[in-house]
């Protein structure tokens, strides 16, 4: 699944495709958060995305990736990732997590975010704001000098302060030319170990975090993972570039 790109560092021509991957796939996140309600199935959020992503000349990345048949993957509740959108239908108090992926002129972004839907529990907004930080705490790590652990310890450290359990067989990655590239990017650690990190570097940060316990199962579709104990978890994502003074993140919301 991972792939090592013959140059781990872009080109600043490189990193401005990946700007412009980035942008449709933030806009997408940021139109799709008034559709996140009551009654909505989660096939009818993937046909807007699908949508509004080709109208602007992306292709869903998704979509057939590894034989995945989705545009998105859309994860409901204790669904840790990969949820097959159709014809589920959300309802009051859910939590949805959007995972999706942009390929443009050669080069890929990826992204997702964890939506609440109706009025959520009191544990759930604790969960998504907790995860949502992590990924900023952890972003915060990827500037030129430190060490690729720096992330994945800035990621365990804001989910287990906070009560939580970080999913810990599940990484974030490389990107750039393909969805997958090394390095791996592990949501725990202890910090100053691995891959010295260096400008232009494009990486995907990605915590996944869980209320319960951080063992997870795969369905028997073979791709919707859930927590092991059923209990919620949420995904927050961005695709960003190393820099001298910090990240460059690639795929910030938009309406």
């Amino acid at each position: 699944m991972f792939r090592k790109p013959a140059r781990s560092v872009k080109t600043e021509r490189e990193i401005e495709l990946m700007r412009a991957a980035g942008r449709i796939l933030g806009g997408a996140l940021g139109m799709i958060e008034p559709y996140v309600v009551p009654g909505t199935t989660t096939g009818e959020l993937e046909r807007r995305i699908d949508e509004y992503i080709r109208d602007r000349g992306g292709v869903p990345a998704f979509k057939g990736y590894h034989g995945f048949p989705g545009s998105i993957c859309a994860s409901v509740n204790e669904e840790v990732v990969h949820g097959i959108p159709g014809r589920r239908v959300l309802e009051d108090g859910d939590i949805l997590g959007v995972d999706a992926g942009v390929l443009k002129d050669s080069y890929y972004s990826d992204a997702a975010r964890t939506f609440p839907v109706g009025e959520i529990s009191k544990s759930a907004r604790k969960l998504l704001r907790v995860t949502e930080d992590a990924l900023r705490k952890g972003i915060e790590k990827a500037r030129s000098g430190n060490r690729l652990s720096d992330i994945s310890h800035a990621v365990e450290q804001t989910a287990e302060v906070a009560g939580f359990s970080v999913v810990r067989v599940l990484v974030g990655h490389g990107i750039g030319q393909q969805m997958h590239e090394e390095p791996q990017i592990p949501n725990f650690g202890p910090p100053g170990r691995g891959v010295l990190l260096k400008g232009g570097m494009t990486l995907a940060i990605e915590p996944m975090v869980n209320v319960g316990g951080a063992d997870v199962v795969t369905l028997d579709d073979d791709w919707t993972v859930v927590t092991k104990d059923r209990s919620l978890s949420a995904h927050f994502e961005h695709t960003v570039v190393v820099g001298d003074g910090g990240a460059e993140i690639l795929t910030a919301s938009s309406p």
